[in-house]
């Protein structure tokens, strides 16, 4: 019988405790070996270039900057490699998404830790991974003719200022956590409501309630 490719890890999470668990969750396997980390987007950019990763697993909401902006810039340098995006959120709220940007799959943190292996397995195999639950709803939506809901217009960065401002953070909060002038978020809450035709801050957050955008 042969013996399995190794499959080299690199893991970006501001959550140590999170970091060391799916340390532990693939000490147990074989073929994968964690090979470096980072806590935050800037690190995860500058260390994975010294790395010879083929998997990175990245949380989608990094302190410094968006998971997605991460992995659309590890993409245009090494177009080969396989993330896997980790996060809080439903699926069905960013998975897409992460998706379209490049990822190779997308998990919630709540996952089984077999289920983690098995994805990992998949993509450093060069494949997809999504969930049973998330194949599910991407093919209840196949053959629908209606238009596309007016959350997914907006740009990566639109998205989750919407989704910050329906959870009842203010501008300055939410620049302060982006890293962001308030100016720059400013900005995008005008042009979010623009796009999806709202007038102020309470109508959009009952539009992400009522569309299930936020938890």
């Amino acid at each position: 019988m042969t013996e399995k490719a190794i499959i080299k890890v690199f893991i970006a999470d501001d959550h140590a405790i999170v970091r060391e668990g799916l340390k532990q969750i693939l000490a147990e396997t074989r073929d994968i070996v964690v090979a470096g980390e980072a806590e935050n987007g800037l690190d995860a950019i500058k260390l994975f270039r010294k790395s010879d990763c083929q998997v990175m697993l990245l949380d989608i909401s990094l302190p410094d900057r968006n998971g997605i902006e991460v992995l659309k810039q590890l993409k245009k340098e090494k177009p080969e490699l396989s993330v896997l995006m980790l996060s809080m959120h439903r699926e069905d709220q960013y998975a897409i998404r992460a998706l379209k940007a490049g990822a190779a799959g997308y998990l919630t943190k709540q996952s089984a830790p077999k289920e983690l292996v098995t994805a990992i397995r998949q993509v450093g195999g060069g494949l997809k991974y999504i969930s049973p639950a998330l194949a599910q709803e991407l093919a209840n939506h196949v053959g629908d003719d209606h238009e596309a809901p007016l959350h997914e217009t907006l740009s990566d960065r639109e998205y989750q200022t919407l989704t910050m401002i329906a959870s009842g953070k203010t501008v300055g909060t939410i620049a302060k956590e982006l890293s962001l002038s308030v100016k720059t978020v400013s900005e995008y809450r005008a042009r979010l409501l623009v796009k999806m035709k709202l007038k102020n801050s309470a109508e959009l957050t009952h539009y992400a309630i009522k569309n299930q955008l936020i938890e």
